[in-house]
């Protein structure tokens, strides 16, 4: 069955988000703390990793600085944080801020939003989605997607009894990221050469290290904004001649 992968992926992040708000109100805030540099550094590490299967460091920069400024330009920090605080007003019917409130609210300023970039972000940037829902896509394997459904439950669980009922929406990313991956496999096969899919996981290895530096509360980066680094970094490398 096509699209099963993601389907298992999709369920792990949603049974791992759960028990992690079942027992986060009972976990002890020194603990829950921890629990978050502990994240924060693996972040970091698995960031680290991915920036390394760069195959041009010209690209890699040039796809950040462009993708930041489209970034920028098109506010998407700025619109993935007002969709976060809708969300969170229509499940927990909290109505404090206002649209001026709404206007000018930071990253940081609802919990929920922060949860829900960064939970999307660090199940959806990676080898093992890219690549787990194409083979998902043009053969059925959910091997990939499989183990990377247990890395995610485990995820899920710490990111839910730390940063909350954002995580769980994270499923909805997990879902379409992956869902149109999938879908779009056979011709995703066609274009995307294996040096650019390397290119585009260096790409959010960055973004991972930016998600990390925040968990660990170092410093608060606009990580949504660098999100078109995705999809120009592969691009780059083609127009370079470095696809092939």
């Amino acid at each position: 069955m096509t699209g099963l992968g993601t389907l298992i992926n999709v369920a792990a992040v949603l049974a791992g988000g759960a028990i992690g708000l079942v027992l986060g109100g009972r976990i002890p805030e020194r603990i829950r703390q921890t629990v978050m540099h502990g994240l924060g550094l693996l972040t970091i590490v698995i960031g680290v990793q991915l920036t390394f299967e760069s195959r041009n460091s010209l690209v890699l920069l040039g796809s950040l600085l462009l993708g930041g400024i489209a970034g920028e330009l098109l506010r998407i920090e700025e619109r993935l944080d007002r969709l976060g605080l809708w969300l969170e007003r229509r499940t927990t019917g909290k109505h404090e801020r206002t649209l001026g409130d709404e206007a000018t609210a930071s990253p940081a300023s609802s919990r929920f939003s922060r949860a829900f970039l960064t939970a999307s972000l660090v199940f959806c940037v990676g080898p093992m989605a890219i690549l787990g829902s194409i083979q998902d896509g043009l053969d059925g394997d959910i091997t990939l997607l499989s183990i990377k459904s247990g890395l995610d439950l485990f995820a899920a669980l710490g990111f839910a009894s730390t940063l909350g009922v954002g995580t769980l929406f994270a499923a909805l990313s997990v879902l379409a990221y992956q869902g149109l991956l999938t879908l779009a496999a056979g011709l995703a096969s066609a274009v995307l050469t294996e040096p650019m899919v390397a290119q585009m996981t260096a790409s959010g290895g960055v973004l991972l290290l930016a998600l990390g530096i925040g968990l660990l509360g170092i410093k608060e980066i606009r990580t949504a904004n660098l999100l078109p680094a995705l999809v120009l970094a592969p691009l780059l490398l083609a127009l370079t001649g470095g696809g092939a």
